[in-house]
């Protein structure tokens, strides 16, 4: 008889014969393949057709038997006894459902929040003509990875696994969930010489990225119905986390000197005060003495992301917040996400004394071991050798020719219809649209014909809503930079 089950399938993923035929047949048996009162072969042509023993054949027939797959009835053979419930009628069949609490219903919920948002306005709505190499994507913030010194970083991580049996005597068990204490050394070092910041290393947790900092700082710091500020508009992440903690989202307004701050009623603030995200606006010395004033007064705690605070093209680098708080009100967020490959998703806190011990002890309840250990000690003898300085100063130089260029492309080609964020640091440029939102509207469908991703921010005023866009460019060449205006320039002019 004609029979065939995914045997050599099975076979192939280094199962024995035996175990091979029976998962062979009882997963044919669960999909329907094999259906109630099916006729199976007999032992011996079973064991002729798969070349195996006709003992394994009885083996295997008899477990199955066992487990009332199948059944045998003298003088008539054997029979599939299983029956599974295949029916597709959408009537029929119960849906399972799941209660989710009050954290997962607000989770659920992420898409139908009115929030502001700072996403690829077209990145997956670009012309379908276009070859994804044709499409000039200003929406990745990501480096410019062709320049990475991957020789000097290979070799440290290599170091570091054939140090393996070493670090066996000291487990990772046996490090804290902060980090390996050698990282968070050389984090200390560098904050005190680049960003002016005195800190001790046991104050400093290394996380997966920035964005674990600041969830697990919003449960910590925000009961459901807290009132937490941000900017607006804001890093998208930051306002998702204060939302999943259930509380209350307070949009503060922005001007040409940052955050307009005001006596808000809040626990929490965040703020980018060294370049505001996205639209790169420094917030003044006196503002910043404000919030610390404001903190104070009302017992509340100041974030401070430091996003990419190490590209900074002319003039002094601006101080952090940070250094200004002398009653340890702000917590500093850093990340290497913008220096380091996509694969390394590193970054770390500063905290205040006070809190350093329960964020050990809540990043312990989601990660107890360290997360990326062999990346962190690479790191770390990365920054003590003083190889990533000397990188960040050559990318600091290649940033600073690519900012110009586009800088320059922008304000020749493009100034009549937006107004562009001048900063010399960082890595990409803000623009505000100058035009009604009926204008940019066409605007955005004619970028997206041309093939050009970008990301957007909106923000209502009232005159409507406002419309900004920001452009990365770290890790476009020149060409692209003048091809991605120059298609640009054809989206405005198709909206006029």
């Amino acid at each position: 008889m004609q029979f065939h089950v995914a045997y050599s399938s099975y076979l192939n993923r280094k199962y024995t014969k035996m175990k091979a035929l029976y998962h062979a047949i009882r997963d044919a048996v669960h999909e329907g393949n094999l259906i109630h009162g099916e006729k199976l072969p007999s032992t011996r042509e079973l064991a002729a057709t798969y070349h195996i023993s006709r003992g394994t054949v009885n083996q295997v027939y008899d477990t199955l038997t066992a487990q009332g797959y199948i059944q045998s009835e003298h003088g008539r053979g054997t029979f599939v006894a299983y029956q599974a419930d295949l029916s597709n009628d959408a009537s029929t069949v119960k849906t399972c459902t799941h209660h989710l609490s009050s954290w997962g219903n607000r989770i659920q919920q992420f898409e139908q929040q009115t929030i502001q948002r700072n996403t690829p306005a077209n990145a997956d709505t670009h012309d379908s003509s276009l070859e994804s190499d044709e499409v000039i994507d200003f929406s990745k913030y990501q480096p410019d990875l062709s320049k990475f010194p991957y020789d000097e970083w290979n070799n440290r991580l290599y170091a570091e696994i054939r140090q393996r049996e070493h670090h066996l005597e000291t487990p990772s068990a046996m490090v804290s969930s902060t980090g390996e204490p050698r990282l968070r050394e050389a984090i200390a070092a560098y904050l005190r010489r680049m960003r002016g910041i005195q800190v001790d290393p046991d104050h400093i947790a290394v996380t997966a990225g920035s964005m674990q900092a600041i969830a697990l700082l919003t449960q910590l710091l925000a009961d459901p119905g807290d009132h937490v500020v941000t900017e607006s508009p804001c890093y998208v992440g930051i306002s998702k986390a204060i939302l999943a903690a259930g509380a209350t989202l307070i949009e503060a307004n922005l001007d040409g000197q940052g955050v307009v701050p005001q006596d808000w009623e809040a626990r929490m603030l965040f703020v980018t005060p060294s370049r505001q995200f996205p639209t790169g606006e420094m917030l003044s010395l006196e503002r910043r003495q404000t919030l610390l004033d404001w903190a104070h007064r009302h017992d509340a705690m100041i974030v401070e992301d430091d996003y990419d605070s190490e590209f900074r093209y002319r003039g002094m680098h601006v101080e952090p917040l940070k250094t200004l708080d002398k009653a340890g009100r702000v917590i500093y967020l850093g990340s290497f996400t913008k220096t380091l490959p996509f694969e390394v998703r590193l970054g770390f806190v500063v905290l205040p004394p006070t809190l350093a011990d329960t964020f050990r002890k809540a990043q312990a309840l989601y990660e107890p071991r360290p997360v990326n250990l062999i990346e962190q000690r690479a790191l770390a003898a990365f920054m003590t050798s003083g190889q990533y300085e000397r990188h960040l100063r050559r990318m600091n130089r290649l940033y600073s020719r690519k900012f110009h260029l586009l800088l320059k492309l922008l304000n020749k080609q493009l100034s009549s219809w937006f107004d562009w964020v001048e900063n010399e640091a960082g890595l990409h440029v803000f623009g505000w649209w100058r035009g009604n939102a009926s204008t940019y509207e066409v605007f955005r469908a004619s970028a997206r014909s041309e093939g050009v991703v970008y990301s957007e921010v909106s923000s209502s005023t009232s005159d409507g809503t406002k419309y900004g866009l920001y452009l990365s460019f770290a890790h476009l060449s020149d060409v692209q930079l003048q091809e991605g205006v120059s298609r640009l320039k054809n989206a405005v002019t198709a909206s006029l």
